[in-house]
């Protein structure tokens, strides 16, 4: 898989990037001109103007600076010497900057600091020095964070995206192969029923794969393809499949993980309709609760225990655990985590009761 591109930092990034290194600039500020106070340097107003002047104008000009000098890079920090230089013209700048305007507030003569002695002015650009030193690295480190953060998520996302659409290319030839299965039986029973099958198929086919292989897509068009199936099997059962699709108007717009409920609707079939000499009815129904969307499948067929095959007649080895149900878990878990939940019951009038609920995620 290839590299992720580099995540392009917007304007309004930028300027709270900004606004968060200036309030942290004078936080430090104020916590060294305090220090500064309390080992006797002079009075705590007048070190706080000379700190805070120092510090912002250092602040301000080297991350207006970075920004100007970094240009496509995505730590936003320009690379090798020009950053080290950017740092020792900007501190020169706002070390007499901000000793001028210090002076000027305490009505000492500019650049009274000269007239320290040696002892008090190599303490007082030391303390400049590492200060500007040790706020410029904390922020380098912090966008550095901040950028390999988002590298990872972006490769988070789409390992994410290749799993699922690992899982739709395992399902939709598991939806195939039993609908071939199918027709193969009405060949040989009801040819014209057969045929009617067969066109179904077709235009199934050519809508499911014709849409694109988009990760997630509306509640509506799930649905849609949901009625496509069950008229597909419509023409194989007859009068003993009965089916009912309730889509709240206001849930249609809801984005959820393509052929979702497929498999739970091919379940509800195959192992509680079938079985059953007059069929029966499966009806599909969302609504919201609490935030979540909650979906459940339910059927009027044999139930669970009646339905559970042995491990000879079938690849599920207990309740729920076919391949199509797995793989309805394993897409909830990647895509919806410990938030996604899938669980089955008995119905209340018999039959099985499938029950998904995951986060109501905000329209697209």
């Amino acid at each position: 898989m290839a590299a992720p591109p580099p995540r392009v930092v917007s304007r309004a990034e930028n300027l709270r990037d900004l606004l968060r290194h200036g309030l942290i600039t004078a936080a430090c500020c104020c916590v060294i001109a305090a220090a500064i106070t309390a080992s006797g340097g002079g009075r705590w107003s007048e070190q706080l103007v000379y700190s805070l002047s120092i510090g912002l104008i250092s602040w301000f000009l080297i991350d207006v600076g970075r920004l100007l000098l970094s240009g496509q890079e995505p730590i936003r920090w320009p690379r090798g010497a020009r950053g080290v230089v950017l740092v020792a013209v900007s501190v020169t700048i706002g070390f007499f900057a901000g000793q001028a305007i210090g002076d000027a507030w305490s009505g000492r003569p500019m650049f009274a600091f000269y007239k320290l002695g040696q002892a008090k002015m190599v303490s007082t650009i030391a303390i400049t020095l590492a200060a500007t030193a040790g706020i410029s690295y904390f922020f380098y480190s912090l966008g550095k964070s901040r950028h390999m953060q988002g590298q990872l998520n972006v490769a988070q996302r789409n390992a994410t995206e290749a799993r699922l659409k690992l899982l739709e290319t395992q399902l939709e030839p598991h939806m195939l192969f039993n609908t071939l299965a199918n027709l193969r039986v009405l060949i040989t029973t009801d040819p014209p029923r057969a045929v009617a099958m067969l066109d179904r198929l077709n235009n199934y086919l050519r809508m499911t794969l014709s849409g694109s292989r988009a990760l997630a897509h509306p509640l509506s068009a799930e649905f849609e393809r949901l009625a496509d199936y069950l008229e597909l099997m419509s023409v194989r059962m007859g009068e003993r499949l009965r089916y009912t699709l309730d889509l709240p108007a206001e849930l249609r717009d809801t984005p959820v993980p393509p052929l979702l409920l497929q498999p739970l609707v091919e379940n509800s079939i195959r192992h509680g309709l079938e079985p059953k000499v007059e069929g029966g009815e499966i009806v599909v129904r969302a609504r919201q609760e609490a935030g979540r969307l909650v979906i459940e499948v339910s059927d009027t067929g044999v139930g669970l225990d009646a339905a559970r095959p042995s491990p000879i007649e079938s690849d599920e080895g207990g309740e729920g655990s076919g391949f199509g149900l797995e793989q309805v878990r394993e897409r909830l878990a990647t895509v919806y985590g410990d938030q996604g939940r899938m669980s089955l019951a008995a119905g209340p009038s018999g039959g099985t009761l499938a029950t998904l609920s995951f986060p109501l995620q905000p329209h697209p």
